[in-house]
């Protein structure tokens, strides 16, 4: 069985800089998710290039004493030009309701979560049996999520907490999704 510890990042303050840190709380939280994964047999981090990604398992890399590998493919997903008019929230809702739509310049939903699927797929053969933590953006995980459990829909995404972490273990064709991470 092959585990990920699929980790949404931790605060940030928002802003189009995909670049930003996190904030003084997601520092905050980012010990406490290192804390947490601290009792898990964890053998291998990845993360988005995303700064507050990075900054979310840089404590646990330096407890475990393990690199973070940067997997560009993990980055967030590009919403692309969203009219003015409509919100972040009802142009995520869009795009759930039809995953092959983007707005322009934009991932629709399905090449977003293929692009996600290809990377667990890609280290679940590199790491074969191993515990990878893997940190990541909200709409990404739960895309990834999707494809094994259609209940990590738009409201699951809502619901999502910053940081949050889920277990995903595959082996073979079976699959289990379990949040590991407690508010």
């Amino acid at each position: 069985m092959t585990s990920f510890y699929l980790i949404r990042h931790a605060h940030a303050e928002f802003s189009s800089d995909e670049q930003r840190p996190l904030s003084a709380s997601g520092q905050e939280m980012a010990q406490e998710a290192a804390n947490l994964l601290d009792a898990y047999p964890v053998t291998c981090i990845y993360s988005s290039p995303a700064r507050r990604a990075l900054q979310t398992v840089a404590p646990l890399s330096g407890r475990l004493g393990l690199p973070v590998h940067i997997e560009h493919a993990l980055r967030e997903r590009d919403m692309g030009a969203v009219e003015p008019e409509v919100d972040f929230f009802s142009a995520v809702q869009q795009t759930w309701q039809d995953p092959s739509h983007a707005f322009p310049g934009g991932e629709s939903n399905t090449v977003a979560q293929l692009r996600g699927i290809a990377v667990i797929k890609r280290l679940t053969e590199r790491h074969l049996g191993e515990h990878l933590a893997i940190s990541t953006h909200g709409n990404l995980m739960t895309l990834m999520m999707n494809y094994y459990d259609a209940r990590c829909d738009y409201d699951f995404w809502k619901a999502l907490t910053m940081p949050d972490i889920y277990l995903l273990c595959l082996k073979q064709q079976h699959v289990k999704i379990t949040r590991i991470w407690q508010d």
